[in-house]
């Protein structure tokens, strides 16, 4: 594959394939020409009356469709992840401490870090501790992330480097840390990434997106996910037209200095990975009842309803778009009481017009739905999620017990209730793979909360894109932006004319386009210069 980069190329021609005209619910497929100009759709219709173009692109039955949003990413981690020691093969503790001693061999002393483990999936799910990484690491720094990157297992010279670590929420002796703790251990690791280093990573990132369809991420960032360095790395490299466009969230309270940081580095909103909770797989997400594999936990909250309250208001009455991280019921319980109380307080119109936007949303209610349908909030989920872990036998099962477990993730109900759905992946924790994610919401381990192809679609493109303001893009039609992405014809059923989802297969991306800018262009395209 070669990717090219023509900002505002003049004007193109992409004929001989199916093009998916209108939004995703109420358009069709036809084999249309389209013309595009300085990153502007202007023409549409037989290529034999085509208006005078500068080049011309042949797709030999290609599929043209509006480019993907990924509504939820961590760049750096992603990019690490790609680049580094991915633990998500490891079935065992002693294929985690394999995969360390390999990579301390190539890395010579210099810090390990990982991504991916997940014990829930083990027959054995004893952990490695910090004694154990220590060992296969000669005494290095090892931070290694769980698929929910809401604990880690870290290695006695990485504790070491952070003061007073033991008397931090989450800390256990034994070398996995949780909450408060996992946030200064991350922290002080990825303090050991170099700027370059740093920039790397995001650009892996970023160049995979666009390999994948993907012309804009939704990066979710922090002072507790991330840095403010990180963020503004990221967003200088998203100026690049070569590169997706990236629309941060900053997770930080507003009573903190959010507001100020949302300033400073250009952030859509104040919200994103601002953490009422953890995470089901490391028994920190907010239950109402207690875990089924842990009866003496609830999990953990990390803001308290009037926290919660005084950051909605905040934001609101600056015109922010905030939002939270919320997985568990309880959780839940304490942000939509405080949507109603920021609601009394700075009125429905505002709240409705900012829309407000929550993480995951795996563990709600009809009522709750309700809520969040009346003030306009949106739901920015991941399917994948219960590709991965739903199901009789899997981690949500586990955790939550079968009718609990079978429960989560309700996207028919929140479509049912218009209540605005974004698709996206929380990369690292699941693959960049937006057609794996619509899959995954067609096929739902339950079917009731399934959702149809054309609906998962919108969510995964057109809502992106809309949620942030941008209506002129997640569509193609005259007057829309050239942004779209290019599949393989032999993806496609010939009946639906949406993609053949079976097993784990997704499309194959042959282009993808922002604004007219080709970030991602295969070899084999067929185009001439006119």
């Amino acid at each position: 594959m070669t990717v090219t980069c023509e900002p505002y190329m003049s004007a193109t021609l992409i004929t001989g394939g199916r093009v998916l005209l209108g939004d995703a619910n109420t358009g069709s497929f036809d084999d249309v020409a389209l013309v595009y100009v300085d990153g502007v759709i202007t023409w549409i219709g037989a290529v034999a009356s085509a208006p005078p173009v500068e080049r011309t692109v042949y797709l030999e039955g290609a599929v043209v469709l509006p480019a993907f949003v990924d509504g939820h990413v961590h760049a750096t981690d992603t990019g690490l992840a790609l680049t580094g020691l991915d633990l998500s093969s490891a079935r065992s503790k002693a294929d985690v401490l394999a995969a360390v001693s390999s990579r301390t061999r190539e890395l010579r002393g210099r810090p390990i870090l990982g991504h991916g483990w997940d014990e829930s999936s083990w027959v054995v799910k004893e952990l490695p501790t910090s004694a154990d990484l220590d060992r296969a690491s000669f005494g290095s720094v090892v931070y290694l992330a769980r698929v929910d990157a809401h604990s880690a297992l870290v290695s006695g010279a990485l504790l070491a480097s952070v003061p007073r670590v033991e008397t931090l929420r989450g800390f256990d002796a034994s070398g996995i840390v949780s909450m408060d703790a996992h946030h200064a251990v991350r922290g002080a690791a990825l303090r050991l990434i170099t700027p370059s280093q740093r920039t790397e990573a995001q650009s892996t990132m970023l160049r995979h997106a666009a390999s994948k369809g993907v012309a804009v991420v939704h990066e979710m960032a922090g002072p507790d996910i991330s840095s403010a360095d990180d963020a503004a790395g990221l967003m200088a490299l998203s100026a690049d037209p070569a590169l997706p466009d990236v629309v941060l969230y900053w997770g930080q309270h507003a009573a903190t200095g959010g507001l100020e940081m949302v300033r400073e580095l250009g952030a859509h909103g104040a919200g994103g990975d601002l953490f009422v909770d953890g995470a089901l797989g490391s028994r920190t997400a907010c239950l109402r009842s207690p875990y089924a594999d842990q009866p003496t936990s609830r999990g953990a909250l990390y803001l308290d309803h009037d926290s919660c309250v005084d950051h909605l208001v905040r934001c609101s009455e600056v015109g922010v778009p905030s939002g939270f991280h919320v997985i568990g019921d309880a959780a839940m319980d304490v942000v939509v009481r405080a949507l109603r109380a920021a609601e009394d307080s700075v009125g429905a119109q505002r709240m409705r017009a900012l829309r407000h936007r929550l993480e995951h949303v795996e563990m709600i209610d009809a009522a709750q739905i309700a809520v969040l349908a009346d003030l306009g909030v949106i739901a920015s989920v991941q399917p994948a999620f219960d590709a991965a872990w739903g199901g009789t036998s899997g981690m949500y099962a586990d955790r939550l017990g079968l009718d609990r477990g079978a429960e989560l993730n309700p996207f028919a109900a929140l479509v049912a209730s218009q209540v605005e759905l974004v698709l996206g992946s929380d990369s690292p924790v699941t693959a960049m793979d937006p057609w794996g994610s619509i899959r995954a919401a067609v096929g739902h381990r339950t079917p009731a909360h399934a959702i149809d192809v054309r609906t998962a679609f919108d969510a995964h493109t057109r809502a992106g894109f809309g949620v942030v303001g941008d209506t002129s893009s997640g569509v193609l039609a005259v007057g829309a932006t050239a942004t779209f992405a290019i599949w393989h014809r032999d993806d496609f059923d010939t009946a639906t004319r949406w993609p053949i989802l079976i097993g784990d297969y997704s499309p194959s991306c042959m282009g993808t386009v922002r604004n007219g800018s080709r970030l991602y262009w295969a070899d084999d395209i067929h185009e001439v210069a006119s």
